[in-house]
C-alpha cells in the first residue's frame, strides 16, 4: 500500500500566458503527472483552499447547474484529498473525508469531483480508492457511507460500495445512499 505524506507540499501553481483558466494545459498531448496532497484542513495553504473551492464551484455549481450551500461548515474538520497537475490551477480531482458522527454514524467521503480535463482517465477511481485507504488509516474498522449521485452508482460499486435504500433528491439531483462495509 502506498505511503501518504500528510505534511508538506510542492504543488505547482502555474498561470499560462497570464491566464488563470483551470482547463489550460501545458501540453495537451502529454499525460500530466499528478501530485497527491492529502491533509487536514489546517494544513491546506490559502491558495490550495481557494483553488479547491474554485474546482467545487466549477463542477457542482456551473457544470451541474446546482445551487446549494457548499460552505457547510464541515471543511474545517475534514481531511482533504486533492490531485494537482502542472498546467492546471485547480485540482484535477478532489474529495473530502468527514469523521464518524459528522454527517453519518460512519466516516463519509463527499464533494467528490473530477474536472472536465481529467475525466475518463481513471483519476476519479484513483481518488475514491485513495479516499477509502485514508478512511481505513484514520478511522480503522469503520464502514464508509456516501451520498452518491445516482447516475454514478455503478462507478462507486466498482470501488465496493453497496446501494442502501431508494433514490432521493438532494439539491435537485437524484442521489443514492451507499455503504462500503468495514475492511476485514
Amino acid at each position: 500500500m502506498e505511503q501518504y505524506t500528510w505534511r508538506g507540499c510542492n504543488t505547482p501553481w502555474l498561470l499560462m500566458n497570464g491566464r488563470s483558466r483551470h482547463d489550460v494545459r501545458m501540453n495537451a498531448t502529454a499525460t500530466p503527472s499528478i501530485t497527491w496532497r492529502i491533509c487536514p484542513f489546517d494544513q491546506l495553504t490559502l491558495r490550495e483552499l481557494s483553488n479547491i473551492l474554485m474546482a467545487r464551484q466549477l463542477v457542482f455549481s456551473l457544470e451541474q447547474n446546482c445551487v446549494y450551500l457548499d460552505a457547510d461548515g464541515h471543511d474545517e474538520t475534514a481531511w482533504h484529498i486533492a490531485a494537482w497537475s502542472a498546467g492546471h490551477r485547480v485540482p484535477q480531482a478532489y474529495a473530502r473525508l468527514l469523521a464518524p458522527g459528522v454527517k453519518y454514524d460512519e466516516p463519509s467521503i463527499g464533494r467528490v469531483l473530477t474536472t472536465s480535463a481529467s475525466r475518463g482517465t481513471g483519476l476519479g477511481l484513483d481518488l475514491v480508492q485513495r479516499s477509502i485507504a485514508l478512511s481505513h488509516d484514520v478511522f480503522p474498522g469503520h464502514a464508509i457511507r456516501i451520498s452518491a449521485q445516482s447516475r454514478l452508482e455503478a462507478f462507486y460499486e466498482k470501488a465496493g460500495f453497496i446501494v442502501q435504500g431508494d433514490q432521493y433528491m438532494e439539491d435537485g439531483i437524484a442521489h443514492t445512499e451507499m455503504l462500503l462495509p468495514p475492511s476485514r
